[in-house]
């Protein structure tokens, strides 16, 4: 039995919905069965569906507590090369408050009471009972992670757990703080001269549209997912000046909307610039 496995059945007994990770801190990729959520999603998801696949497929909302299923030889084959234990926070009630970095640290310490509390690799989770909505970048440097979302299985801390407080509900009705600003393409049309085709108003709608359902619909290794789109777009329309702040701008909302952060999507965005040269 591998230890993740291990540490997995461990959590399951006491009530934590758990799934694997595997490199990166991501979900196992859908089976082909459920590529694209081709079965219709699990009965828990946005969309309810009838997947009833036995492998860890759709990330959080594959998390269970069914030790029969988290010990069966499908799951085994992915414990066996995975990097992590994640769980499913609002799957057992619970709330994380995903504090980023010292800044975030030092202002959960001055506004939200005492809790249980964690350490990351470049921060701290606060874990508080009760569930809520998710909610990513709701100031800086924070994240919660509650409802359809999971989070990494990082020991169980210190300190008593405490009843969710309306301070951190209140974060997720909040509007979320300014993005950083998308980078405006300016490169002229390559060779100079001539109509671009892509300013045709349909044309580059069509586009756009089509990489938002792109980035809506990637069901795993999205941040991956979010760089392939950006750098699909940029390939098309990188040199020939028809991209607005408004196009970017809807790109890293639909990033942002499944998970991405701010950060990561200025830094897929930039990556794309400098591998397409543009």
């Amino acid at each position: 039995m591998s230890e993740h496995l291990r540490i997995a059945l461990d959590l399951a007994t006491s009530g934590l919905p758990v799934l694997p990770l595997r490199a990166g801190k991501v979900p196992f990729g859908n089976c082909r069965r459920c590529t694209d959520n081709a079965c219709g999603g699990r009965p828990n998801m946005k969309t309810p569906g009838p997947c009833a696949c036995p492998a860890p497929c759709h990330a959080w909302a594959a998390a269970t507590t069914d030790r029969n299923v988290i010990g069966s030889d499908i799951w085994r084959r992915a414990w066996l090369c995975a990097s992590a234990v994640a769980y499913h926070p609002g799957g057992a009630g619970l709330t994380v408050v995903d504090l980023d970095n010292a800044d975030a640290i030092t202002w959960a310490r001055e506004h939200l009471p005492a809790t249980q509390t964690v350490s990351t690799t470049r921060g701290e989770h606060w874990l508080y009972l009760g569930a809520m909505q998710s909610a990513n970048a709701v100031r800086p440097g924070v994240d919660i992670k509650s409802t359809m979302a999971y989070a990494r299985w990082l020991g169980s801390g210190t300190g008593t757990m405490t009843a969710l407080p309306d301070a951190v509900r209140a974060l997720a009705s909040k509007p979320a703080p300014p993005r950083p600003g998308p980078q405006t393409v300016t490169a002229s049309v390559s060779g100079g001269g001539g109509e671009c085709r892509h300013r045709t108003p349909a044309f580059l709608e069509r586009g756009i549209a089509m990489a938002e359902q792109r980035i809506t619909q990637a069901t795993s290794g999205v941040h991956h997912a979010v760089y392939r789109v950006f750098l699909a777009v940029l390939s098309t329309h990188g040199r020939c000046g028809c991209l607005t702040d408004h196009h970017v701008a809807r790109l890293f909302a639909a990033a942002q909307a499944k998970g991405e952060s701010p950060r990561h999507c200025t830094e897929a965005w930039t990556n794309a610039r400098t591998t397409l040269g543009v």
